[in-house]
């Protein structure tokens, strides 16, 4: 059965990721279309084709490695002319890559293409075109996000108590029963019963354990009356909290051990839903903190090739591959806890992909997305500063030149990519330790 669940999870993880990119290819291709682009084809993954059907002007289908997808648009470049030719220093290698390229695009201009060409669209229709994508993985993530935390909810301890300690084992010890000798936990001393309800603590109403506990640890040696309701009845109950080390979250999110008041009673946890603005929110922060893990991409990489070659622990926060991220989502599926748990673990690793999708999608370097909003813009300062100095109008851009640059990133993408597969599957993230 823990066989099958791991499957099962991969097998989830992979067709939420194949929806994510089929979805931003739409994002793609719906303004595209509505701007009178002729897209000739839409295509999830690389390789050779296992199914396409053409509906009206566009070929859609499904290629063999789901690792990506695309939309082939008329024109992502200007046509070649007679004064393309690219200089001998450049090398024949790269020489070649270019006119290949502007072959292929020209290609793509043949019948009504030339009319309805990309690079003939206004920049801010270009942008929008080339935006559409990642704004679609960024839309799924907002609600992934939403109905994990909304939908489903974030588990709480609530003030219902769920057990109660018979005695009081010092902290750090390896003693796992009570000893005849052991003092009794203030909370069986108080009378606390498993299934209570805290209702006020020393004369404050709570909401939730942790309102409860806080008061608690603030209080040793101090008697506290703890009112709980107890099968619809209150009962008013005295407690003094021993001064005792216990690990303690501080503002700063930080757990440390410190000498605080305890009782020695644990809350039952449930899911509680949350504010529909929470998803987004976690989805919004959780974006910023990829940010700063696409930036420094490249060294992150090299220090989990370092870890993998060494043998040392991974980076539970470092970069993963779709082999890591499989991995993970089986190891959800398959761990022991109830079936909301393992749902909303898969959906908090897709809302993540979708992020890191969305992210990396936005680097400023051809061929990902970022890149062509880049070449648009340039397009645009150009025109500008014609008008601005009253000169015709310039030639577009013709990203192709940069054919060569495209090459070594396509190559440094493939380098790290295979880097994180490797250890994804030597020295993986260990998600439950």
């Amino acid at each position: 059965m823990t066989v099958l669940a791991f499957v099962i999870g991969v097998v989830v993880l992979v067709l939420g990721l194949a929806v994510s990119i089929a979805l931003h290819e739409i994002g793609h291709l719906l303004p595209a279309k509505a701007f009178g682009v002729r897209v000739g084809q839409y295509m999830i993954g690389f390789g050779p084709t296992l199914w396409s059907r053409r509906f009206g002007e566009t070929e859609y289908g499904v290629k063999a490695l789901p690792l990506g997808g695309y939309i082939s648009m008329a024109g992502m470049y200007p046509p070649s002319s007679t004064d393309d030719a690219v200089p001998s220093r450049r090398g024949r290698m790269f020489a070649t890559m270019i006119q290949d390229a502007r072959a292929v695009n020209d290609e793509t201009l043949a019948g009504d293409g030339a009319g309805r060409a990309f690079y003939q669209l206004p920049v801010l229709k270009r942008v929008v075109i080339m935006l559409g994508g990642p704004a679609m993985n960024f839309f799924l993530a907002l609600v992934l996000f939403a109905i994990m935390f909304s939908g489903i909810g974030v588990q709480t301890a609530t003030t219902t108590v769920a057990a109660v300690n018979e005695c009081v084992l010092p902290a750090g010890t390896e003693q796992t029963e009570c000893a005849p000798g052991d003092p009794a936990s203030p909370a069986a001393a108080g009378g606390i019963l498993p299934g209570d309800v805290i209702v006020s603590v020393d004369g404050a109403d709570v909401a939730t354990f942790a309102e409860a506990s806080a008061i608690i640890q603030e209080s040793p040696e101090e008697p506290v009356t703890i009112v709980v309701d107890r099968d619809g009845a209150r009962e008013s109950l005295q407690v003094t909290p021993v001064l005792a080390e216990r690990e303690v979250q501080g503002a700063d999110g930080e757990v440390r051990t410190a000498e605080v008041g305890f009782v020695g009673m644990t809350a039952s946890v449930e899911y509680v839903p949350q504010p529909i603005w929470q998803g987004p929110q976690a989805a919004i922060e959780q974006a910023g903190q990829v940010v700063g893990i696409m930036w420094q991409l490249p060294v992150r990489v090299y220090e989990t090739a370092v870890d993998t070659f060494t043998g040392a622990g991974r980076d539970p926060n470092g970069p993963l591959s779709v082999v890591g991220a499989g991995r993970l989502a089986g190891e959800v599926a398959a761990t022991d806890q109830p079936i909301v748990n393992r749902v909303s673990g898969i959906l908090a690793l897709l809302g993540s992909l979708n992020i890191a999708l969305f992210i990396f999608n936005l680097i400023p370097l051809l061929p990902l997305d970022g890149g062509h909003v880049v070449v648009a813009l340039w397009d645009g300062v150009k025109r500008l500063w014609a008008r601005l100095t009253r000169r015709g109008d310039p030639r577009p851009v013709d990203a192709t030149k940069l054919v060569p640059v495209t090459y070594v990133v396509v190559i440094g993408l493939i380098l790290m990519g295979g880097t994180l597969i490797l250890a994804d599957i030597v020295n993986p993230v260990q998600l439950f330790g």
